[in-house]
């Protein structure tokens, strides 16, 4: 799984998940063998349990607003535990939990298994656009620098005795963001120029060029493969 190149477990990621979208949501079976399939990538990958939970953690809100439906959508309901639910929102909650956390648990596993430089790499081998890819470089490259300078104006302002305490602050913390933003605009501007005075045209010159074999592609295409037969069961039974 380390070793797949980036642009075959893209395209894997990619077409589990539309497959795990186009299930339908009353073959709950099919669910149970999505989530068995990245459970076997997982152990493949010898990744811990907990440390894909951990970082599944980011779908909370959506599981918030899941578990509300069953309160506040109309339709027929059932008791459960002296609760009125809606059966239409039970589905529906269904129907979000399983496919959004599916998703999420094929996206983690990607990033857990490939560098976010050769994730750029792939995106660039599957001819995205490049100057979309380029934005996303930049982006991560320069995230550390700008996190370094926020933190170098908290330190500033705590040195001169300011500590946000409520919303007569919101000023303060306010004027600190479009300063930020200006001083990123312009390190932007100064790195532009510095680009071009190297021969920047537009695009960036690849040196590392990812090929994959069948051997590869047959591995990586063995999970929407497996998922895309356990939908279309789903459809028929």
């Amino acid at each position: 799984m380390h070793t797949l190149p980036a642009h075959c477990k893209l395209v894997a990621v990619l077409g589990f998940v539309l497959v795990v979208v186009a299930t339908p949501r009353e073959a709950v079976w099919a669910f149970g063998v999505h989530a068995a399939l990245l459970a076997a990538v997982a152990a493949t990958a010898r990744l811990a349990p907990g440390f894909v939970l951990r970082r599944m953690l980011i779908e909370l809100p959506f599981v918030t607003f899941a578990l509300l439906l069953p309160f506040l959508a109309e339709g027929p309901r059932v008791v459960w535990l002296g609760l009125p639910l809606s059966e239409s929102g039970l589905w529906s909650a269904w129907n979000i939990l399983a496919k959004g956390t599916l998703g999420v648990a094929a996206s983690v596993l990607l990033a857990a298994t490939t560098e976010l430089r050769d994730v750029l790499l792939g995106l660039q081998r599957l001819r995205l656009p490049p100057l979309l890819v380029q934005i996303a470089a930049f982006m991560l490259r320069y995230a550390d620098v700008i996190s370094d300078e926020l933190r170098r104006m908290r330190v500033a302002r705590a040195s001169r005795g300011f500590t946000a305490r409520g919303v007569r602050h919101w000023g303060v913390l306010a004027r600190t963001a479009g300063a930020l933003f200006i001083r990123c605009y312009e390190r932007g501007e100064r790195v532009h120029l510095a680009m071009l005075s190297r021969g920047y045209a537009g695009t960036v010159p690849v040196i590392d060029r990812l090929t994959a074999d069948r051997a590869q592609w047959a591995s990586a295409a063995a999970l929407p493969a497996i998922a895309l037969a356990a939908c279309v069961l789903g459809w028929t039974l």
